[in-house]
C-alpha cells in the first residue's frame, strides 16, 4: 500500500502502521453504528471528493485492503470487458448455505454450465407464466396488512415482506407453497438460524468471530434444509425417470422444473446423472431463497418508505395502475391473469421501482484482483488489482452527481425523460443488479414481483413509517441517529433501519 501511495494513486490519508483503521473510524464516529458498511467509500468520497471515483482503502486485520470502483467506465473492465471472479472469502460465507456449489461463487466452465442450465427460469418469458402464484401470495399479504390496519399497532414491515418474498421464491422457484407468512416453516426457520450465524470473518468481537457453536448451528441447519428440498427434488426427479409421468413433468412452470429439463435435454437423460443434479440443484435453490428473498423483501419495505414520503409519486403510480388495469385491486387481479404482458405497459411504476432501487440499492459486488490486470480510471491512472478486493458498491455511483443531476433527490421522472434531456440516467450508471456475465440471475423476477406488490397494494394501503413514534420509547436513545439526515439509513442486509417500523391504514 506504501508502494502504491507513493506512485500518487488516490487513498485516504495512510498510517504505515494502523493502514486507514483511523481514517475509517473518523469517517463512521458520526453514524449510527449498525448502519450498513456501503456507506464507507460514499462517505469517503463526501469527505475526500479530490479522491476520485477510483481510490484504495486498507482495513486489516477487520477486513481486506480494497480497490473501490465508482467510475462507469472502470467499472464496465472489471465486469465486462475482463470479468474479475468472486472474491475469495464469499465462498466460505456461503458455504454453510450452498455447500460451495453455487452459482455466485462458480468459476469456468463448471459456471457456465450451470449457469445455463438455470438461466431459462428466470428469463422474462417464463417468469410472465408465474403471475398467478405471485398474485396469491401477494394476496395473503394483503390479508395481513388488513389485520394490521384493524389493530392500529406499530409493525416491523421487514418481518411481513421477508416472509412474502420467502413465499414467492418458494412458488416460483421449487413450487411449493411454503406459507411462512402464516406459519412456521422447517426449510424457512432453517435458512434464517443459519444466515443469522453466517459471517464474512471480519467481526471485530473474537467471541462472534471464532464462535465454537457455529460448525455445530450449521450442521444442525443445513440438515433441516436439505431434508425439506431434498423431498421436493426426489418427486420431481421420480416423474422425469416415469415415463408415464413424463409429460405430466415437463408441464410444470417452476425453476427448478425448467432446469431440470435443461439438464437432462443436456446430458442426453437423467438416467445416472440425478445424484448429479439433486446435490448441484440443492445449492441453488437454498441460494435463490437466500439472496432472493432478502433484497427483495428490503426493496419492497424502501418502496413503502419513500412513497409516504413522496405523495405525489404515489398518486401518480395510483393513476397508472387505475389507467391500464381497472380502478380497483379485483379487476386488476382480473385484467393481470388475463394478460400478464399487461405488467410491461407500466412506465411510472417502473420509474419509481428504480428509483427506490438507484438510492437504495440492495446488494454491492466483490471481486477478486488479478496479476497483471489494472483497472484505468478516467483520469487515465492505472490501478493494480493483484491481492485486493476490487469492491463495486453502487451506493456512492448512485449518488454521484457527475452521473445524476439533483442526486439526493427522488425522481421518478428521470427515467422517462428523452435521452437529450439532461436528467437523463448516464448508461451503465445504476447498477442495483450489476451487469456483464455475472450479473444478478433473478433480477427480472424481482422486477416483477415489485410490479405485482405495488399493484395490490398502493392503492388500498397506506404505510407511513413511525420513527418519531418508537425512538426513545424504550430508552434505547435512538432518537436523532440518521446517515446523512435519513432516518430509514440502510443497515446489516441492506434493509431500512430498526426493520421499518411502521402503521398501516386502507385507503
Amino acid at each position: 500500500m506504501l508502494e502504491l501511495r507513493r506512485r500518487g494513486l488516490p487513498m485516504p490519508p495512510y498510517n504505515p502502521i494502523f493502514g486507514h483503521l483511523a481514517f475509517c473510524a473518523k469517517v463512521t464516529a458520526g453514524i449510527p453504528g449498525d448502519a450498513h458498511p456501503n456507506y464507507l467509500p460514499y462517505l469517503t468520497r463526501r469527505l475526500l471528493p479530490e479522491l476520485g471515483p477510483v481510490f484504495y482503502i486498507d482495513t486489516w486485520p477487520f477486513g481486506p485492503q480494497m480497490l473501490y470502483v465508482g467510475a462507469v467506465e472502470s467499472l464496465h473492465q472489471m465486469t465486462q470487458e475482463h470479468p474479475l471472479g468472486k472474491y475469495h472469502a464469499m465462498k466460505p460465507f456461503l458455504k454453510p448455505i450452498t455447500d460451495g456449489l453455487d452459482i455466485v461463487t462458480m468459476e469456468g466452465a463448471e459456471w457456465k454450465t450451470w449457469r445455463g442450465i438455470f438461466n431459462p427460469g428466470f428469463s422474462t418469458g417464463h417468469l410472465m407464466t408465474l403471475t398467478t402464484g405471485i398474485i396469491e401470495e401477494t394476496l395473503k399479504f394483503c390479508d395481513i396488512l388488513r389485520e394490521h390496519a384493524d389493530s392500529k399497532i406499530v409493525f416491523r414491515m421487514k418481518d411481513l415482506t421477508d416472509n412474502l418474498a420467502m413465499d414467492v421464491i418458494g412458488r416460483v422457484a421449487l413450487g411449493v407453497e411454503l406459507d411462512c407468512q402464516r406459519r412456521p416453516n422447517a426449510l424457512v426457520d432453517g435458512l434464517r438460524s443459519q444466515v443469522r450465524w453466517l459471517t464474512f470473518g471480519a467481526d471485530v468481537n473474537p467471541f462472534k468471530r471464532y464462535n465454537p457453536l457455529r460448525p455445530l448451528v450449521h450442521w444442525y441447519n443445513a440438515r433441516r434444509m436439505d431434508r425439506y428440498i431434498a423431498h421436493e427434488l426426489d418427486h420431481r426427479i421420480a416423474e422425469y425417470q416415469d415415463a408415464a409421468s413424463i409429460d405430466q413433468a415437463k408441464k410444470s412452470r417452476s425453476i427448478i422444473d425448467l432446469a431440470l429439463s435443461a439438464y437432462t435435454k443436456e446430458n442426453g437423460g437423467l438416467k445416472g446423472a440425478s445424484k448429479t443434479f439433486r446435490k448441484f440443484a440443492m445449492s441453488q435453490i437454498k441460494l435463490f431463497l437466500f439472496s432472493g428473498h432478502d433484497t427483495t423483501s428490503s426493496s419492497i419495505c424502501y418502496i413503502y418508505y419513500i412513497l409516504s414520503k413522496h405523495p405525489r409519486v404515489l398518486q401518480q403510480v395510483a393513476n397508472e395502475h387505475d389507467q391500464i388495469l381497472g380502478s380497483d385491486q379485483e379487476a386488476s387481479i382480473s385484467a393481470i391473469n388475463a394478460t400478464p404482458a399487461l405488467l410491461n405497459q407500466l412506465p411510472y411504476t417502473v420509474a419509481a421501482i428504480k428509483e427506490t432501487l438507484r438510492l437504495y440499492p440492495a446488494v454491492s459486488s466483490v471481486r477478486a484482483g488479478e496479476p497483471n490486470f489494472h483497472i484505468t480510471d478516467d483520469a487515465g491512472r492505472r490501478f493494480p488489482t493483484d491481492g485486493f478486493m476490487v469492491w463495486a458498491n453502487p451506493q456512492p455511483i448512485h449518488r454521484d452527481p457527475a452521473y445524476w443531476p439533483r442526486a439526493e433527490e427522488f425522481l421518478p421522472e428521470r427515467w422517462m425523460v428523452r435521452a437529450d434531456d439532461p436528467l437523463h440516467p448516464v448508461k451503465g450508471a445504476w447498477r442495483p443488479f450489476e451487469f456483464g456475465p455475472r450479473n444478478c440471475i433473478g433480477q427480472e423476477l424481482a422486477m416483477l414481483e415489485m410490479k405485482i406488490i405495488m399493484v395490490l397494494t398502493v392503492r388500498t394501503f397506506h404505510v407511513t413509517a413511525v420513527y418519531d413514534e418508537v425512538d426513545g420509547r424504550d430508552g434505547s436513545g435512538k432518537k436523532g441517529r440518521n446517515v446523512c439526515g435519513e432516518r430509514g439509513y440502510q443497515i446489516q442486509r441492506a434493509q431500512p433501519s430498526d426493520d421499518l417500523p411502521c402503521r398501516v391504514q386502507i385507503v
